[in-house]
């Protein structure tokens, strides 16, 4: 189906790029051959360094006449396999592309290449008392670019919602090496299909970002946290429907379980406050009037007394922030302390059904024999799942593994809930998304990808599986193509 890529379409690339741009040695290509999913590569043929627009249009044009697929790559922090080569062919970087455009002041926007660091934009606006409010968990190592492509979330999307809520315009260069230019900056834009949000979240499969449009927001002026530790999750998960009825919308609540806060001591070295509580929620509050967020700090810490907790510690300064927040930000380093091969599910539920979808997921790692500790956004229910691999043998965690996996997925579907709230179908949940999304939605989706792609070069291997193959087998993590 595909053409390799052989010494003449090296020779074409770099007269696209410069010689300097390609790459094809195992050494130099090794960064490009995974992303952050455990035990997941894919090895690519060349890689190439785009510096423009321009140039991508080429290649793309160029991969398109001779069937080369090419895999687009930003940051490569992704968990789900959305920019590892699995099929080889091109991985066309966009990390040269790293530049802010243009702080429209006037408007409220932002200009940027795909490359540019989130937390770069972060900085970069805030020094104009602007804010962008999306924020991943990997912002100083993840692209915006990338951001788009997966449709990125973070703990902030409570109150501001993910990144779809912010692109108004894009740049993207479709296979055939055709520009489309969607959308600008734009507050309202009803002009035939929303071609914009249709490319936000496609992971790469649809169109290569150049350029993006974001919407800003004035920087808040004043923020209180909060540490709420329960002993229970139904008190925790009541207390934050409690908050959201009571029209408070805190910018984020964070949810951490004993067993996650025990291995942040592990790493640490160092108890945290309440480390023996069932469950801690964190909860920020920011808004433009000091005195505004202090009535919504006395209201909110009455609300979680109300509901069982145990205390509340109130941070109104930078360093009590810090201390508040150290064991939560180091979360995922330390689950990789306690295994380095460490899986993570995203799964995404009704906030209500936070306690149900752990307990169930508590009970399915102990029947399968598979370590599982939860921690997320108990604001707007997105829970990530991480199963460890710990002392066990390989072949027995990876088989362990899946049948977990397939169990946390219906149970989460049982609860209203989907399989993925902001990592990404890409490969590792391919195989499961007719069980999400019914086999109408997919075959929808599959139509779309043959209009924009029909020899199916970009990004191939991730989203669908094979047509007509088998569910994914259980060891693959859904690497059949």
């Amino acid at each position: 189906m595909y053409t390799r890529v052989d010494a003449e379409a090296v020779t074409r690339l770099a007269e696209i790029v410069g010689s300097a741009n390609v790459l094809t040695a195992g050494e130099a290509m090794a960064a490009y051959t995974h992303d952050e999913t455990p035990m997941l590569t894919g090895q690519p043929e060349v890689v190439v360094k785009a510096g423009s627009r321009d140039e991508i249009v080429a290649i793309l044009r160029y991969a398109n006449e001779r069937r080369i697929p090419v895999t687009p790559r930003a940051g490569g922090q992704g968990l789900s396999g959305g920019a590892v080569p699995v099929v080889g062919g091109i991985v066309l970087s966009v990390e040269r592309m790293n530049r802010i455009l243009e702080i429209d002041r006037e408007n409220l926007m932002v200009t940027v290449e795909p490359g540019v660091i989130t937390g770069d934009l972060h900085r970069a606006v805030e020094a104009e008392g602007l804010f962008y409010p999306p924020d991943p968990a990997s912002l100083d190592s993840c692209c915006i670019g990338g951001n788009v492509a997966e449709g990125a979330g973070g703990p902030r999307a409570v109150k501001y919602g993910t990144t779809k809520d912010y692109v108004t315009g894009l740049e993207v260069v479709l296979p055939s090496g055709e520009l489309l230019t969607l959308g600008g900056k734009l507050v309202k834009d009803v002009s035939g299909y929303n071609l914009v949000q249709l490319m936000i979240g496609s992971e790469g499969t649809l169109g290569v970002i150049t350029k993006i449009v974001l919407r800003l927001l004035p920087l808040p002026k004043a923020s209180i946290d909060l540490l709420v530790p329960y002993d229970s999750l139904e008190q925790a998960a009541d207390t934050v429907s409690a908050i959201i009825a009571e029209c408070i919308i805190p910018t984020t609540i964070e949810f951490m379980t004993r067993d996650t806060v025990k291995a942040c001591e592990n790493l640490m070295g160092k108890e945290v406050p309440f480390s023996d509580a069932t469950a801690k929620l964190l909860i920020q509050l920011t808004g433009q009037r000091q005195e505004e967020v202090e009535a919504d700090m006395d209201r909110v810490g009455e609300l979680c007394l109300d509901h069982g907790a145990i205390d509340v510690l109130v941070a109104s300064d930078r360093a009590t922030s810090d201390r508040l927040w150290e064991a939560r930000r180091l979360i995922i380093e330390a689950l990789k302390h306690e295994s380095p091969i460490n899986h993570m599910e995203d799964v995404s539920v009704p906030r209500a059904n936070i306690p149900p979808l752990i307990r169930g997921v508590d009970e399915i790692g102990k029947r399968i024999g598979i370590r599982a500790l939860c921690f997320g956004h108990a604001g707007d229910g997105n829970v990530h799942v991480n199963l460890l691999k710990c002392d066990l043998d390989e072949a027995v965690y990876e088989e362990r593994l899946e049948q977990a996996r397939g169990a946390i997925y219906d149970l989460t579907l049982s609860l209203g809930g989907t399989i993925t709230g902001e990592h990404g179908i890409g490969v590792t949940r391919k195989g499961y998304l007719p069980q999400a999304l019914g086999d109408v939605q997919v075959a929808l989706m599959r139509r779309i990808k043959d209009a924009f792609d029909p020899h199916h070069i970009l990004n191939p291997g991730k989203i669908f599986m094979k047509r007509r193959a088998a569910p994914c087998p259980a060891r693959c993590l859904g690497m059949s193509q």
